[in-house]
C-alpha cells in the first residue's frame, strides 16, 4: 500500500482556480481532481490511480467510461442533440417502455422523465397532491431526497440542508426510521421494529397531528442513503403498505439512490414484498448522465395535459445513456451484484471483528454501509475516526465517501469484479489500521 502525493501540482492549481469562481456551498471532502476514468479505476490530473468504492454517489453503475455507454452517446450527438418534451422522439419512448416493463408494480405504469432526482422527486410529491387531492405528506427521520424546496423539506438527514431556507413546504412530518441499529422508539412484544414505527406513525401522527385523510402520501427511501446505508427490519413495509391501503394515502418510493440495480434486483423495495404507487429513479440510470424518472401507476398517473413538464426531461443524450445502462446492467451486472455483494458483505464483517471502532456492517448487494462508533457497547457515533479512514484511503489509492454521522457508504460500480473488490478492501483495511 503505497502512499501518494497529494495534492499533486496540476491538482492543487486547479482547486485553487475551483475556490474563486464555483459556489462554495458544495461538500468536497478531499482534494481529487479527476482527469479521466476507466471501469472501476480513476486517475487524477497529475497521474495517479485510484480504485472507486462510491461511484460518484453510487451514480456510474457501469464503471466509468463504459465504451458501450459511450458509443451510444456518440452516435446519438451526431443525430441530434435536444428537441424539448413538447415533441416526440424514439429513445424517450423506448425509455419509458423499458423503465414501465421493469418497474415493481403489477399495474401498468407511466413515466415521467426529469433532469435528476430532486426533479423525480418533485414530480411524485406533485403527482400526489393532485391525484388525492390532500396537501400533506410524511416523510422520515434520517432521510435525503434532495435539495429543492419540496424535496429538501422532506429531508431529514442534516439540519444544515434546512438551515436559511424558512418558511419550507407546507405539510410535512417525519416520523423515525426505523434503523434495527439505533432504535428510539419502546417496542411491544412480538413485533419487529419496523412495526413499531407504523404503530407510532398511526397512534401519534395521525391522531395528535395530522389526520390520516388529509395525507397525500407517504415518501421513503427503501433502504436509506444519506441517512447510512439503513435496511428497515421486514416488517416495516409490509405494515407501510397496510397503513396506505386502508387510508387512501399513496406509497411513494424513493430509489433515487437504491434503484437500478444496486441491491441485485431492479428496485430495492422488492427486497420486501411490497408494490409501490409511485416510484422515483435517477444516480445509476445512465452511467453519469444527468437523467431521473417518476414512475407512477397508470391509475395514478393521469394527470392533464400541462399539468406538469420540463424542458430538458427525456433528452436524447440521456436517454440513449440510460436504455444502455439498462441493458448493461441487464444482461451482466445484475448477476455480478448477486455474485459478488455477498462476498464483499462477508469480508467487511471479518474486517469489523478485527477493528475496535467498527460497531455495524450492514447491506444488500453493492450499498452497504459500515458504521463507526467510539464504543461498540455504547454504540456513541465515531466521525472523528471515519474521516481519518476515508482520508487516508485517500491518500492511498481508494475513492470513499461518508454519510450519517459516521459511516463509510460502500457504493462500488455494478461492474466492479472480485479481484477489484479484494484490491479496493486491502487498502480499506490498511487505512483502517493506520487510522487507530
Amino acid at each position: 500500500m503505497k502512499k501518494l502525493n497529494l495534492p499533486g501540482p496540476k491538482a492543487k492549481a486547479l482547486v485553487e482556480r475551483d475556490q474563486k469562481v464555483i459556489s462554495n456551498s458544495y461538500p468536497r471532502d478531499y482534494p481529487f481532481v479527476m482527469d479521466h476514468g476507466k471501469g472501476s479505476y480513476l486517475w487524477d490530473v497529475d497521474g495517479n490511480k485510484f480504485i472507486d468504492l462510491m461511484s460518484g454517489i453510487a451514480v456510474n453503475s457501469t464503471g466509468h467510461a463504459h465504451p458501450e455507454v459511450v458509443k451510444a452517446i456518440q452516435d446519438q450527438a451526431e443525430k441530434f442533440l435536444h428537441i424539448s418534451s413538447d415533441f416526440y422522439h424514439d429513445s424517450m419512448v423506448t425509455l419509458a417502455e423499458k423503465l414501465t416493463s421493469i418497474a415493481p408494480m403489477r399495474e401498468n405504469s407511466r413515466v415521467f422523465l426529469t433532469n435528476s432526482g430532486t426533479e423525480a422527486v418533485e414530480t411524485a410529491l406533485k403527482l400526489a397532491r393532485y391525484k388525492t387531492g390532500r396537501t400533506n405528506f410524511i416523510g422520515f427521520t434520517g432521510a435525503f431526497h434532495g435539495r429543492t424546496m419540496g424535496a429538501v423539506t422532506m429531508t431529514a438527514s442534516k439540519s444544515l440542508y434546512h438551515s436559511g431556507f424558512y418558511p419550507l413546504m407546507n405539510g410535512v412530518v417525519h416520523a423515525p426510521f426505523p434503523n434495527p441499529y439505533r432504535p428510539i422508539l419502546h417496542i411491544e412484544d412480538e413485533e419487529d421494529y419496523g412495526e413499531t414505527v407504523v404503530r407510532y406513525i398511526k397512534e401519534q401522527i395521525f391522531h395528535q397531528i395530522v389526520p390520516a385523510k388529509e395525507v397525500a402520501g407517504i415518501l421513503v427511501e427503501p433502504i436509506q442513503g444519506e441517512g447510512g446505508y439503513i435496511i428497515p427490519p421486514k416488517g416495516f413495509f409490509q405494515k407501510l403498505r397496510e397503513l396506505c391501503d386502508e387510508n387512501g394515502i399513496l406509497l411513494i418510493a424513493d430509489e433515487v439512490q437504491s434503484g437500478m440495480g444496486r441491491t441485485g434486483k431492479w428496485w430495492a423495495i422488492e427486497n420486501f414484498g411490497v408494490e409501490p404507487d409511485i416510484i422515483t429513479s435517477a444516480k445509476g440510470i445512465a452511467s453519469g448522465i444527468p437523467l431521473g424518472a417518476c414512475i407512477a401507476r397508470d391509475s395514478v398517473m393521469d394527470w392533464g395535459k400541462g399539468s406538469h413538464g420540463n424542458t430538458y426531461g427525456g433528452n436524447p443524450i440521456s436517454c440513449v445513456a440510460g436504455l444502455k445502462t439498462i441493458e448493461l446492467i441487464e444482461k451482466h451486472y445484475l448477476e455480478n451484484v448477486n455474485q459478488n455483494g455477498p462476498y464483499l458483505i462477508d469480508r467487511l464483517t471479518e474486517i469489523a471483528l478485527n477493528n475496535p471502532y467498527i460497531g455495524d456492517v450492514r447491506g444488500i448487494g453493492y450499498m452497504i454501509g459500515v458504521e463507526f462508533v467510539t464504543d461498540k457497547n455504547r454504540k456513541t457515533p465515531n466521525p472523528t475516526y471515519r474521516d481519518k479512514v476515508v482520508n487516508i484511503a485517500f491518500e492511498h489509492g481508494l475513492l470513499l465517501l461518508g454519510c450519517a454521522k459516521s459511516v463509510i457508504r460502500i457504493a462500488p460500480p455494478l461492474s466492479m469484479s472480485r479481484a477489484e473488490i479484494d484490491e479496493s478492501l486491502e487498502i480499506f483495511e490498511g487505512s483502517l489500521k493506520l487510522a487507530l
